[in-house]
């Protein structure tokens, strides 16, 4: 079987920013989701993922890198979209993100140093101007852009954190060793 090549490309100078990550903390509406609110008629909340978000996700886990989300919302679809991917780090329903990141920082004896953020709005702020690493998506809030060191190619909830765990998975140095094993039972 021929080696897949891998075929993204990074600034230099991203690559070095995101060296040494070990956590990401990840709001959910308007970046794991478009930030549409869906109610069914009976006042049940819809989500809708992407499933590029939720290959990135495993993929960061395979390069040991921690995600974490932290959201103002709880929904039972979320709950259900984490469980399937294994996510083992969640608080939900917090709108002040700040301690709550501080909080899984200590659990993992981590620092913000070794830490990333992506956000989209107010709520994110303090974790994305605190983090070694900021991330946007494309249609991010003005004041969540300003503060991004990476701004992705694709809107929240199509794809834009894959844009954000490929570029971290990438400078962590396993992106070449993961994607040869596409087509293995090994693969994520």
């Amino acid at each position: 079987m021929q080696t897949i090549q891998p075929a993204l490309q990074f600034a230099p100078e991203l690559l070095l920013q995101a060296q040494g990550i070990k956590v990401v903390f990840f709001d959910v509406d308007g970046v794991l989701t478009d930030g549409g609110l869906y109610f069914s008629e009976h006042g049940e909340t819809l989500k809708r993922f992407n499933t590029l978000d939720g290959h990135g996700l495993k993929l960061l886990k395979h390069a040991g890198i921690t995600p974490v989300i932290i959201t103002g919302r709880d929904s039972a679809p979320l709950r259900v979209r984490l469980k399937a991917l294994g996510i083992e780090h969640a608080r939900f329903g917090t709108e002040d993100k700040l301690p709550a990141a501080e909080d899984y920082l200590k659990q993992l004896g981590l620092g913000w140093h070794q830490a990333a953020a992506m956000g989209d709005d107010w709520p994110d702020l303090p974790m994305m101007q605190r983090a070694a690493m900021a991330c946007a998506p494309l249609n991010a809030h003005a004041q969540a852009l300003a503060l991004a060191h990476f701004v992705t190619s694709r809107p929240g909830g199509s794809g834009a954190v894959r844009d954000f765990c490929d570029l971290l998975v990438v400078a962590s140095g396993h992106y070449a060793q993961l994607l040869s094993r596409v087509g293995t039972s090994s693969a994520a």
